[in-house]
């Protein structure tokens, strides 16, 4: 393994899918690294000691890697991808490349934002928040199965035989869906990528029920 020197550090929350996007990442190329836990529901994310050496936005995940911190899940798993080649989670081609990265950008910039913590604590009740988020996710994910029908890729995964970091974006904003309450039904290529991804052995430490501060939430 490349680069197997390193130190590497995440901090993290359990329920966060932008880290759960970060761990599978990291399960899938074997990357060795330490787990620090961040609170959101404690605000630990916006300390300013955590804003100061992590993060100026308050958000996670950062990932330290000798002691210098990167932030922004999508930067991240592109750092990792420079750094561990193996198994690529880009497509060599630059269409194809593309295309992964623009489902990727459908969950990061056109969905998950819309359930933040930040976002859903502007709104007055959880009756609120509940539609608020659904809405936007299920928006967001019916552009994502529309892409992946029109492509028909055979594979189980969202770009064929071969997982992609569009899988790696796609499985946490499932877990969202499902906890505020959308509707997966009519979404079966989204369906069949999610669950092929779950049943990997390599990501069952990555997932939030197996993060040591999920049931301290």
């Amino acid at each position: 393994m490349a680069n197997s020197s390193q130190r590497l550090v995440l901090h993290s929350y359990w329920r966060s899918s932008s880290s759960y996007r970060v761990r599978i990442a990291l399960a899938l190329k074997q990357v060795p690294h330490e787990l620090v836990t961040v609170n959101l529901l404690s605000n630990e994310q916006k300390s300013e000691a955590y804003m100061k050496a992590m993060n100026p936005m308050g958000n996670v995940p950062c990932l330290v890697v000798d002691d210098e911190p990167f932030i922004e899940s999508v930067a991240i798993i592109e750092l990792l991808e420079d750094l561990y080649p193996e198994p690529a989670l880009y497509p060599k081609s630059p269409k194809e490349r593309a295309h992964v990265r623009a489902l990727c950008e459908i969950i990061n910039a056109g969905t998950q934002p819309f359930q933040n913590l930040s976002v859903l604590g502007r709104l007055e009740s959880d009756d609120a928040r509940k539609a608020w988020a659904s809405s936007f996710i299920a928006r967001g994910l019916g552009a994502f199965e529309t892409l992946l029908a029109q492509r028909d890729h055979a594979g189980p995964f969202c770009c064929g035989d071969t997982i992609s970091a569009a899988d790696v974006f796609l499985v946490p904003q499932v877990m969202g869906a499902v906890r505020f309450g959308v509707d997966l039904q009519p979404m079966p290529r989204i369906r069949r990528a999610n669950e092929a991804v779950l049943a990997l052995p390599r990501i069952q430490a990555a997932r939030p029920e197996s993060q040591p501060d999920a049931l301290k939430a």
